[in-house]
């Protein structure tokens, strides 16, 4: 069985299912500094000698494909380039493809204005900049790399994420605090932003699956509604706002090719794992097992587990930046054995980016984890 059958099995949690693994998505790669390092660590293999930044807001780099066969890594992504679109303002400022302004603070780069900071109606939504969805530099050589990947190998191909969730989005263009004032004060003005920005995503993944839609097997769509300890939205205003318009957005999605919906979500989403199930949504990512609600993978594969896939749920806050190496192999086999136990539903992966307080030699022990899982 190669790795496309096996992954359709492995979804549909039969028995004998192979566990599989995945790294190096646009979240869920390695930050700058520390991929140096890694670099540096496995100098035996053939890096290419400079870095590619994938994601420039978190400073996070393409994985190299030497380094994706040495972990054993079953997928491979077609990531849209998330530069388009971007405006140079300064040597230490630029606006994204939504006019956000960042700005660099040495490590990342972090927002610090937002273009419908002083908006006061539709009109003025409507007027705002927004990416041009047609734009063939975003998705520039991703359906001839798709149709090599889909031809010569069996890997798993996924349309990686366009950066664009709807609540995420919002926030980040209106402001956090305004817009959270709207969702609860200005009900017309909420609609009618998020009414935009779904148009936009629509035409964006349409143009994105017409080129790579034959030849991919996921599609990955990210947005975040938790906090460390709770839901940044409420589960009403996620329902009345949020739910209906990604139901759209995924109903949208699979009209136009046949994929599974692998969504990333941050934080403590208990309270609405049900909703996003009931949304379309085939698999969760990054099942944030540092926050209280997230951390029992047991329960959430004895509760969700026929209904939903997992991906993820290897700690990037706690558990690799400060267990020893035989700790990080142990977390490894809790989680294959709580989420996967032979029955498929799990990609093992990283919970998110790999920052520069993990070691090399500690993301390393993941993989190495997994090899020897899959020996065993």
């Amino acid at each position: 069985m190669n790795r496309r059958d096996a992954f359709t099995a492995a979804m549909n949690h039969e028995d004998g299912a192979p566990l599989f693994v995945d790294f190096g998505k646009h979240i869920g790669s390695p930050h700058l500094t520390m991929y140096k390092k890694l670099k540096e660590y496995l100098n035996t293999l053939d890096f290419p000698e400079e870095e590619r930044i994938i994601d420039r807001m978190a400073q996070t780099c393409c994985v190299d494909e030497c380094l994706l066969k040495e972990f054993d890594v079953d997928f491979r992504w077609l990531t849209p380039d998330l530069t388009v679109g971007s405006e140079e303002v300064d040597d230490k400022h630029y606006k994204d493809m939504w006019g956000v302004l960042f700005q660099y603070t040495g490590d990342h780069w972090a927002i610090v204005g937002s273009p419908l900071a002083d908006a006061e109606d539709e009109e003025d939504i409507l007027a705002a900049h927004y990416p041009d969805p047609h734009n063939p530099a975003l998705f520039a050589g991703l359906e001839e790399k798709a149709k090599d990947l889909y031809e010569n190998t069996d890997y798993v191909l996924g349309a990686d994420g366009l950066k664009c969730g709807l609540l995420q989005t919002a926030l980040q263009m209106r402001g956090y605090e305004d817009f959270m004032c709207d969702l609860m004060a200005d009900e017309d003005f909420a609609n009618a932003l998020l009414d935009k920005l779904l148009e936009v995503q629509k035409e964006m993944w349409t143009e994105f699956l017409n080129r790579v839609g034959k030849y991919v097997q996921l599609v990955y769509l990210t947005d975040d509604y938790g906090t460390q300890d709770s839901l940044l939205i409420s589960p009403d205003i996620f329902r009345q706002y949020i739910k209906p318009r990604n139901e759209e957005l995924i109903r949208h999605i699979k009209s136009l090719a046949d994929v599974k919906i692998m969504f990333h979500c941050d934080g403590s989403i208990l309270p609405i794992l049900d909703d996003m199930i009931k949304m379309g949504v085939d698999i969760i990512n990054p099942v944030q097992t540092s926050t209280e609600s997230m951390k029992d993978t047991a329960m959430l594969k004895e509760r969700f587990g026929s209904r939903l896939n997992f991906h993820g749920a290897i700690d990037v806050q706690q558990i690799l930046p400060n267990a020893s190496i035989s700790e990080i192999k142990e977390e490894v086999r809790k989680r294959v054995q709580d989420l996967w136990a032979g029955k498929g539903g799990y990609i093992l992966a990283p919970c998110h980016n790999i920052g520069h307080d993990i070691e090399p030699e500690k993301l390393t022990a993941v993989f190495e984890a997994v090899k020897e899982l899959r020996r065993s």
